[in-house]
């Protein structure tokens, strides 16, 4: 039996846009409720499922995995995903970082005045660490019983490091001896960083940075690289004083979809004017129907003329509609404490977001073979924060209403809903990159994709 709730978002105060269903638990666990969309879009949207099949089912995402495992290692830099020119094994390994920490670094502790002859609390020494790990070869950044997490691999790295009296209270308890670790934002299993911002502190004063370096490239040779390791000011704190994180996500487009995506031919999603002539607000004229769509998990649901690609072009123009503005991505995120589901905790200021067209490049390819890489969606994503699964919820609900044909104002109306099932499921981790983290005022020049 079905008991229904109806709840009414009002964006224009003339017409509801979504209307949301609930539906009393099934004894058959083949029956699952979809969010009801009732915008003219809501034929051409594709389901929860069949979001998950379009981002996983027969896509490459070994070739991203191998991409970011070179990038991880230095032997290419973030730009050969945009250029053609060449670059040396050095250049490779540093071009991106050193721009990106040459403005980022805190100063170290001046020693005049009380802290002159440190003693106490201000003998305390604080080391700032840059890592660079690969997703798929860790457990996420928490540590966990039993997993292989990076922040556990890093703490035991630099355990040597603890002072005395540290060391000898996890001894009478019986511990490990690690150190403890913060970080600028923890990372889900499968999602690779290039510049992620950790640091630890200690009593001790005879502690080297190449010494820090040394002992957590040894634990993970080849899956996680110090780029940067460096002593600074005993206040500073790598979630706290960050202004602003860059991510970046890479989706591969295979072959069924290459043709005309994002050039606007071919392409029966294409955001020309030409195209969009015969439909209401960008989205499918139909008619609507206020009904509650069960599923069956075997067969899944009748598919109606529903399309199989999208436009990069028509992806990038919907995130723009997102760059200088202060919203609450409460709908966009997962996984997240009740307390934090409304207000100003869910609120972000998203600088910059573009999306754009690029190839993987191969080492051989970069170094002189002209065999072209495969194809790929770009996303960057520059914000002041990002709440948890925040940045592949809105990657993956961007493609879905860019290849149903939503209008511009898509997203934004999406923020208005009352229930995450709005928004389509999170996109795979395994194209998800946090690039850097910045400790200045963001600057509109510091960009991938303009």
């Amino acid at each position: 039996m079905l008991k229904f709730a109806r709840v009414t978002v009002n964006a224009t105060a003339k017409e509801p846009i979504w209307s949301y269903k609930v539906m009393e638990k099934q004894t058959d666990s083949s029956t699952y409720l979809h969010y009801n969309h009732t915008d003219s879009c809501k034929d051409s949207r594709w389901t929860a499922r069949e979001c998950y099949e379009f981002m996983y089912d027969k896509r490459p995402w070994q070739k991203v995995h191998n991409f970011y495992l070179n990038l991880v290692n230095g032997r290419l830099p973030i730009q050969s995903l945009f250029g053609t020119e060449r670059y040396s094994a050095e250049d490779a390994s540093v071009q991106f970082a050193a721009k990106s920490l040459e403005t980022c670094e805190e100063g170290v502790e001046l020693e005049d005045g009380k802290n002159k002859n440190k003693k106490g609390r201000w003998a305390r020494a604080t080391y700032k660490i840059v890592l660079s790990y690969h997703g798929d070869s860790f457990d996420g950044w928490q540590k966990q019983p039993g997993l292989n997490a990076v922040q556990s691999v890093v703490e035991r790295s630099i355990g040597s490091f603890i002072d005395e009296f540290k060391a000898q209270k996890l001894k009478d308890k019986s511990l490990p001896l690690e150190a403890c670790v913060a970080v600028a934002g923890r990372t889900d299993k499968g999602v690779t960083a290039l510049n992620q911002v950790c640091s630890f502190f200690t009593w001790r004063n005879d502690i080297k940075t190449q010494d820090v370096e040394d002992a957590i490239n040894s634990a993970s040779p080849g899956k996680l690289r110090v780029v940067s390791a460096s002593k600074v000011s005993r206040d500073f704190h790598p979630n706290f004083s960050a202004k602003w994180r860059r991510y970046f996500y890479i989706f591969p487009i295979i072959d069924l979809e290459n043709e005309g995506i994002g050039s606007g031919k071919n392409d029966e999603n294409s955001s020309s004017k030409e195209k969009h002539s015969d439909l209401k607000n960008g989205c499918l004229n139909v008619e609507e129907k206020d009904e509650c769509l069960a599923v069956d998990a075997q067969n899944g649901v009748e598919c109606r003329n529903k399309p199989r690609s999208f436009s990069v072009k028509r992806v990038n123009e919907l995130l723009l509609q997102l760059e200088g503005k202060s919203l609450s991505y409460r709908m966009f995120a997962r996984d997240i404490k009740a307390s934090r589901s409304t207000g100003p905790p869910t609120e972000c200021f998203i600088y910059h977001a573009r999306a754009t067209e690029a190839r993987l490049p191969s080492i051989e390819e970069v170094y002189g073979n002209d065999d072209r890489g495969q194809k790929v969606m770009c996303v960057e994503l520059i914000g002041n924060r990002f709440l948890r699964r925040m940045v592949r919820v809105l990657v993956a609900t961007t493609i879905r209403e860019a290849a149903a044909g939503a209008d511009d104002e898509a997203l934004l109306n999406l923020m208005e809903a009352t229930c995450r099932r709005a928004t389509a499921p999170p996109a795979p981790p395994d194209g998800l990159c946090l690039l850097d983290v910045g400790y200045e005022e963001f600057n509109p020049e510091n960009t991938l994709i303009q």
